[in-house]
C-alpha cells in the first residue's frame, strides 16, 4: 500500500513537473511566435483598394480605373446564396470555431494521407479567419512558422471582431482571377460583374458556386482555358452545399447540369467612341485627387457625356476627315504580308488593330481576279480575349474603290496588301476600301447654359493617338475669333447698323518691322459696310479697323472674360485670330453668346462621390433656396438662384446671335442651312489654310469643330472652313436635332426689332430689308457721310453714319 502511495506521489510529481515544463515550453513557444505579431486592430479602419468607376449621363458604365478591380460590398448586402456557397467551399464551421478549426485540421490530415499515393495537391485546412489573417496581416510565405503565426493572429481576430465583419473582409479581399485580359477580379462584387455581367443579387446557384470555387486556384480554374476542371470544382461546391443543407438535392443536381455560362463583360469607352472623353476625366481626377485616390479610392464619377450625341459627334468628325482625305486620292496599303509560307489568318491576327474605328475592319488581300478581290478579315476577339479561329472573307468590287480614282480593283490593291475596309450598306459580303486619314481634328458639344460637355472627340482614333485635339491642341482660331471683337464693340456703344469701312489699310508696326497690310480673303474691298456684313462675310479689313477704333486692350479683356485667352497680346493681328487657343475654350466662349452672356465653366464631370456615397464634387454651384425644407407649410416654391457672372449684356449677346445667324443663312457657311433649324456660327480659316474651324450653336447646343494636320501645313490653296469644317457641324446638328422642333433663338426683353437696309444699315421702308436688333435708346441711322480721317495711322478715309459711330481703322488672308 505504501508502495502504491509512493508510486502515485511520484507520478503526480512527475506529472506536475511535466505540466510546468510543458507550460513553460508552450509559453515560450507562444512568446516566440507572438512577439512580432501584427496588430489586428488595424483591420478596424481598413479601406481596401476600390476601383474608380465612370458612368455616362444615362447611367451606363464607360470606364474603370484601378490597380485591383474591386467593389466593396457590406456583409448586409451580400445575398445568403453567396455566403452559403463560400462557407461550403471554404469553411463550413465558420460560425462555430474560434478562428482555428480542429475538425478541419483532422479532416485535411486524413484526406492528404489518402491522397499521398495519388500525387494530388495537399488539401489545406485554413479557416476563413486564417485566410483573412494571411491576406491582411501575415503574408503568404509557405512555411510552418507562417502557419503558426497565421493561427495565432486568427485567434486574436476572432476575439476582436464579429463573425460577420470577418466574413465581410474576406469576401471583399479575395482574388478571384481574370475571365479576360485586364479583368483581374478582387472580391465577389467585381467578380460577379466581370465573369457574368451581373450584380451578386442576380447570380444563379451554379454561378455563385463557380465563384466560390475560385479562391483555391483561380488560374487553374479559368473558365475558358480549363473549362472541364472548372466545372468539376464548381460541382464539388454544389455537392457541399447540398450536404450542408443549404440547397435541396434536386436543385443541386439541376445546377450541376448547367454550363459555366461565363460571359465576360466589356467595359470600354470605345463602346460609345468615348476614349478621349474617358482619358480627359482620368487626367482631371488624377490632377484633383492624385493617382492613389484615382486607382484605389473607389470614386463614383457621373460624367456629362451623352452616349447618343457622342456617337453622332464621332461619326460627323470621322466622315469629315475621311471626306477630305479621300478627295486627295488613295495612298496605298498600310503594309504587305507574305502569304506564301504561312496561314493568312495567323499572319493578319498578329497585326495590331485599332479598336475604336468600327465598323472598319483590318483585312488582307488574298487574291485578285478580274475586277474584284477577295480579302480575309482580321479575326474578332472572343469573350476570353483570345482571337477567334475564324476565316471570314469579303469581296472588294468596283463600287468599293470608286473614290480611289483607279479604273480597276487590280490597280488599287494586290495580294498581301493590308488595308482597312468597311461593310457596304445592303450588300452582304461587299466592302468599301478605306484608309486612315492623315488630317485630324476635333469636335466638342456643350450645353450652353451649364457648360456640361455632352460629347467630345479629340481625333480620328484614340487608339491611334491619345493626343486630344479638343483640349490639348493650341491652334489659331482664325476668323472664328471675330465675334468676340464685334461683341466688344456692340457692348460699348456700337449698333449692328454702325458703318465700318471695308478698304485697304496700312499699319506701321514700329521697331523697324515695316508696314502691315492685311487683306480680305478674296483680295477685294467693298467700301462702307455694316457690322453685320463684316461678320456675315468675314471681312478682315473691317475687323482690323473696328478693333483699332474699339481698342485692343478692351478686346483682350473681353477675350479673357469669355475664357478664349488668359492674357491676349493686345496687338491688331490678334483681332483676326492670330493667337492660339483650344476647341474647348472656343466652344465655351460661343456658349456664353447664346446663353445670354452668362459665365460658364466647361466640365466633363457632373458629380463625384467617394466610396461611402458622399458627394465630394458637384459642378452645379447654384444655390437652391427652399430646397432643404423639412415639410410643406404653404411657403413659396423652391427656386434656383443663378449666381453666375454676367460677362456680356444679354441684349448685346442677342445682337451677336442674330448677326451670326446670317453667316448660316447667306454668309460664309450656307452649307449649314440645309439642316433646316435655327442655327448660327462663324467660320475660321487661318493663314495658308493650316487650320479650319466652325464654331456655332442652336438655341440649346454649342458646337466647336476644328480640322488640321498635327504638324501644321496647308490644307490646300483654296481650302476654307465653309468647305470642310462647316459640313462636320452640319452633319452633327442634322443628327442631333433630327427629332427636335425648330426652336427659334430666345429674344431678351428690351430688344427692338427694326427693319433696316442691309447695305446701308439705315431704316428701310415697307416690307423690304431685314429685321435688325437694337437696344433701348438706339436706332438705325437716318443718313451717313464720308469724312476724312487723316492722322489715324490708317488710310485717310472713314465713314460716319448720321446716327451711329464712324470708324476707320491689322494677319491677312483669314476667312
Amino acid at each position: 500500500m505504501r508502495f502504491i502511495l509512493r508510486l502515485f506521489g511520484w507520478l503526480f510529481a512527475a506529472g506536475a513537473i511535466a505540466f510546468v515544463i510543458g507550460a513553460v515550453v508552450a509559453g515560450g513557444f507562444l512568446w516566440h511566435y507572438s512577439k512580432d505579431l501584427p496588430d489586428s486592430a488595424q483591420l478596424r479602419n481598413y479601406e481596401p483598394p476600390v476601383m474608380t468607376r465612370v458612368h455616362a449621363g444615362d447611367g451606363s458604365l464607360i470606364a474603370e480605373f484601378a490597380r485591383e478591380r474591386r467593389l466593396y460590398l457590406p456583409i448586409q448586402a451580400v445575398p445568403k446564396l453567396i455566403i452559403d456557397a463560400y462557407l461550403s467551399a471554404e469553411d463550413k464551421n465558420f460560425y462555430k470555431h474560434v478562428g482555428v478549426d480542429p475538425e478541419g485540421l483532422v479532416r485535411a490530415a486524413i484526406t492528404n494521407f489518402r491522397n499521398r499515393s495519388a500525387g494530388r495537391r495537399p488539401q489545406g485546412a485554413s479557416t476563413i479567419t486564417q485566410q483573412v489573417a494571411k491576406n491582411f496581416l501575415v503574408g503568404s510565405e509557405q512555411n510552418i512558422e507562417r502557419k503558426i503565426r497565421e493561427a495565432l493572429v486568427a485567434l486574436r481576430i476572432e476575439s476582436a471582431y464579429s463573425k460577420d465583419k470577418i466574413l465581410e473582409l474576406y469576401l471583399n479581399e479575395i482574388y478571384l482571377g481574370a475571365p479576360a485580359p485586364g479583368q483581374g477580379s478582387y472580391g465577389i462584387a467585381a467578380a460577379a460583374l466581370n465573369y457574368f455581367g451581373k450584380s451578386v443579387h442576380e447570380l444563379n446557384l451554379h454561378e455563385a458556386a463557380y465563384l466560390a470555387a475560385l479562391p483555391k486556384a483561380p488560374t487553374d480554374l479559368h473558365p475558358f482555358r480549363n473549362r472541364e476542371r472548372a466545372i468539376e470544382r464548381r460541382n464539388y461546391v454544389i455537392d457541399r452545399m447540398v450536404e450542408n443543407g443549404f440547397v435541396k438535392r434536386e436543385i443541386g443536381e439541376a445546377a450541376k447540369k448547367q454550363p459555366l455560362g461565363v460571359n465576360p463583360r466589356t467595359v470600354s469607352p470605345n463602346n460609345i467612341a468615348a476614349g478621349y472623353f474617358a482619358e480627359e476625366i482620368r487626367r482631371e481626377l488624377q490632377d484633383r485627387y492624385g493617382e492613389k485616390k484615382l486607382l484605389e479610392g473607389g470614386l463614383s464619377v457621373r460624367a456629362t457625356v451623352d452616349p447618343k450625341m457622342q456617337l453622332m459627334a464621332r461619326k460627323a468628325l470621322v466622315d469629315g476627315l475621311v471626306r477630305f482625305d479621300e478627295a486627295r486620292g488613295w495612298r496605298g496599303a498600310i503594309q504587305k504580308l507574305d502569304l506564301s509560307a504561312r496561314d493568312w489568318g495567323l499572319a493578319i491576327g498578329e497585326l495590331p488593330v485599332l479598336g475604336d474605328v468600327a465598323p472598319w475592319r483590318l483585312a488582307v488581300v488574298l487574291d485578285v481576279a478580274g475586277d474584284s478581290a477577295r480579302l480575309g478579315l482580321h479575326p474578332l476577339r472572343e469573350a476570353s480575349g483570345h482571337l477567334k479561329n475564324d476565316r471570314d472573307t469579303v469581296t472588294l468590287g468596283p463600287e468599293g474603290i470608286k473614290w480611289t480614282r483607279r479604273a480597276r480593283v487590280s490597280q488599287a490593291v494586290s495580294v498581301g496588301d493590308v488595308v482597312y475596309v468597311e461593310p457596304m450598306d445592303n450588300r452582304p459580303g461587299q466592302v468599301r476600301l478605306r484608309q486612315l486619314p492623315e488630317v485630324n481634328g476635333a469636335i466638342t458639344v456643350m450645353d450652353p447654359f451649364s457648360g456640361r460637355v455632352l460629347a467630345m472627340v479629340g481625333g480620328f482614333s484614340h487608339d491611334q493617338s491619345e493626343f486630344n485635339r479638343a483640349t490639348q491642341a493650341m491652334r489659331q482660331p482664325g476668323s472664328s475669333f471675330k465675334p468676340f471683337v464685334y461683341a466688344t464693340a456692340l457692348d460699348n456703344g456700337y449698333t449692328p447698323s454702325s458703318i465700318v469701312l471695308d478698304a485697304p489699310v496700312e499699319i506701321d508696326q514700329g521697331g523697324g518691322l515695316g508696314m502691315w497690310r492685311p487683306d480680305n480673303y478674296d483680295g477685294k474691298s467693298t467700301g462702307p459696310r455694316t457690322l453685320r456684313y463684316g461678320i456675315q462675310f468675314s471681312k478682315n479689313l473691317m475687323t482690323v479697323r473696328l478693333a483699332k477704333d474699339v481698342g485692343m486692350p478692351l478686346i483682350a479683356e473681353y477675350a479673357r472674360r469669355f475664357g478664349v485667352y488668359d492674357d491676349m497680346l493686345p496687338v491688331l493681328s490678334m483681332s483676326l485670330g492670330a493667337g492660339e487657343t483650344t476647341v474647348m475654350r472656343m466652344t465655351a466662349g460661343y456658349a456664353m453668346l447664346v446663353n445670354g452672356g452668362k459665365k460658364i465653366r466647361p466640365t466633363l464631370i457632373d458629380r463625384i462621390q467617394d466610396r461611402w456615397g458622399a458627394t465630394i464634387f458637384r459642378h452645379d454651384q447654384r444655390i437652391c433656396e427652399g430646397c432643404n425644407a423639412e415639410k410643406w407649410a404653404d411657403q413659396r416654391e423652391p427656386r434656383l438662384i443663378d449666381n453666375r457672372d454676367q460677362v456680356l449684356d444679354p441684349l448685346t449677346a442677342y445682337q451677336m446671335v442674330s448677326i451670326m445667324e446670317s453667316v448660316v443663312q447667306s454668309g460664309t457657311a450656307t452649307v449649314v442651312k440645309s439642316v433646316g433649324k435655327p442655327l448660327a456660327g462663324k467660320t475660321g480659316t487661318t493663314n495658308d489654310a493650316k487650320d479650319v474651324w466652325f464654331v456655332g450653336f442652336s438655341p440649346d447646343l454649342a458646337v466647336g469643330v476644328y480640322m488640321g494636320f498635327d504638324k501644321p501645313k496647308s490644307l490646300g490653296t483654296s481650302a476654307t472652313a465653309g468647305q470642310y469644317a462647316a459640313p462636320i457641324f452640319r452633319d452633327f446638328m442634322a443628327a442631333a436635332l433630327k427629332d427636335k422642333p425648330a426652336t427659334p433663338f430666345r429674344v431678351p426683353a428690351g430688344i427692338k426689332l427694326i427693319r433696316v437696309d442691309p447695305k446701308t444699315g439705315m431704316r428701310a421702308g415697307g416690307e423690304g430689308g431685314i429685321l435688325e436688333a437694337f437696344k433701348p435708346g438706339t436706332a438705325p441711322p437716318d443718313s451717313y457721310s464720308v469724312i476724312g480721317a487723316a492722322g489715324d495711322g490708317m488710310t485717310p478715309f472713314s465713314v460716319a453714319p448720321g446716327g451711329g459711330r464712324a470708324v476707320g481703322s491689322g494677319t491677312g488672308g483669314l476667312y
